[in-house]
């Protein structure tokens, strides 16, 4: 049998529609997504995003706590060709990103397809062209799609799926237990005892705003972690490394960081909060651990309001044990636990991604892989990294793109060359 026959099935075209996508399919339309999208406009290049929510930024939008604020100062977090307007607070807070994250959509006219869940992404080597298979959801039920493409950039992120571990004796507690994902405000959980799984920035805000709220929270802390203060002598501690990383090497300026953090923040370790043996930015860079940025919740830990304790062992009804023998009475578990890629799920055979769902080249050169394969946003360096990719690829698909589409221009038969340019 021919390989074209093996490798396109013609009853596909019954039993799903078949869609052509003159330029790239964009799967995500977080802050990758639209970067990128708002690139490829600028470039004049065609595309399309799908989106498995039913808005932009769905991991803004309902699964981040309401007083959560970006946690570096708004010129590095701002998507390229439109700032934050000046009015805007140099950290703003969710619902003012969200804004803006609407307002640059619209600037750019950016109007993904929403409702629809890529089920698998595969490269058609026949012909030389992705297969992305969806699930489209609408009113009157749901539908298969293929999108059938020369270039596929991933931008779905770091963050598309909570982490859940597993805890022995969970499922007997028989108390309120829910990813900070889930998590809204501290309100509900007045006058209760929460523990907390998780220090990292999530964990360390949810407890402080639990405290705020009058709960009484433990903080489980596992393993070890950097605190940073958020600003160093009025300036963000985030933008002091950058500039210091122009003229210094990272092990040195990781050493300066400790330092000022120990003069700020003091011993946290006498606290229970354990430093890594590797400098803030190193770990970073090599495990794409963030460091945490202190904004008040280490006052709360210095005052015992927030209780910090070792892992847990198992859970009981009402009760956790922890490692260390000790045993708490709790309400309810807020589980600060993470979020991992989902890339692994539905991308097929592709040799640019870990088992992980990130690229194996580091940054700065994850952004691109073969065949017309991209990926946006998991550069572990925030929205910054995330624009910077953005700029990568839509200028690389662009010049393709170009070329591709003037070759096209020169010979009338080559409109007819693949005969699935016609679905």
């Amino acid at each position: 049998m021919p390989p074209m026959v093996q490798s396109f099935n013609p009853e596909d075209l019954f039993t799903r529609r078949c869609v052509w996508v003159n330029g790239p399919v964009i799967v995500g339309a977080g802050p990758s997504g639209l970067a990128v999208a708002a690139g490829l406009k600028d470039q004049g290049v065609p595309f399309i995003i799908l989106e498995r929510a039913n808005c932009i930024a769905s991991l803004w939008q309902n699964r981040t706590y309401d007083r959560l604020k970006l946690h570096l100062p708004k010129q590095f977090c701002q998507l390229p060709n439109l700032p934050f307007p000046d009015d805007f607070p140099e950290y703003p807070t969710k619902f003012q990103f969200i804004k803006y994250l609407e307002s640059y959509a619209n600037h750019f006219n950016i109007t993904p397809q929403f409702n629809e869940t890529v089920q698998s992404a595969k490269y058609d080597e026949t012909f030389g062209l992705w297969r992305v298979k969806t699930i489209r959801k609408s009113h009157s039920g749901s539908s298969e799609v293929e999108y059938i493409c020369r270039w596929l950039i991933v931008a779905t992120g770091e963050n598309a799926e909570r982490v859940v571990p597993e805890f022995e004796g969970l499922d007997e507690f028989g108390g309120h237990v829910m990813h900070a994902c889930d998590y809204k405000s501290g309100e509900s959980y007045k006058g209760q005892k929460v523990l907390v799984v998780g220090c990292g920035n999530s964990g360390m805000e949810v407890s402080l705003d639990l405290c705020n709220h009058n709960a009484t929270p433990s903080m489980v802390v596992r393993s070890s972690v950097h605190v940073l203060p958020r600003e160093v002598f009025g300036k963000s501690t985030f933008e002091l490394a950058i500039m210091l990383m122009k003229r210094l090497p990272l092990w040195m300026v990781d050493k300066i960081l400790l330092i000022l953090a120990h003069l700020i923040l003091g011993n946290v370790e006498k606290y229970g909060l354990k430093r890594p043996s590797v400098g803030p930015l190193e770990l970073k860079n090599t495990a794409g651990k963030t460091p945490v940025l202190d904004i008040g919740a280490l006052k709360k830990i210095r005052s015992g309001q927030i209780k910090v304790v070792p892992g847990i062992k198992r859970f009981w009804q009402g009760k956790v044990e922890l490692v260390d023998g000790k045993i708490l009475e709790i309400d309810s578990v807020v589980l600060a636990t993470g979020y991992r890629s989902n890339v692994p799920s539905w991308l097929k055979e592709n040799d640019m991604f870990s088992d992980d769902g990130v690229p194996k080249d580091p940054f700065p050169n994850g952004w691109k892989g073969k065949a017309g394969l991209y990926a946006v946003g998991f550069t572990r360096r925030g929205l910054s990294g995330a624009s910077l990719d953005a700029i990568s690829v839509s200028h690389d698909i662009a010049k393709s793109w170009k070329e591709e589409t003037k070759q096209k221009k020169k010979t009338a038969a080559a409109r007819h060359r693949r005969c699935m340019s016609h679905f």
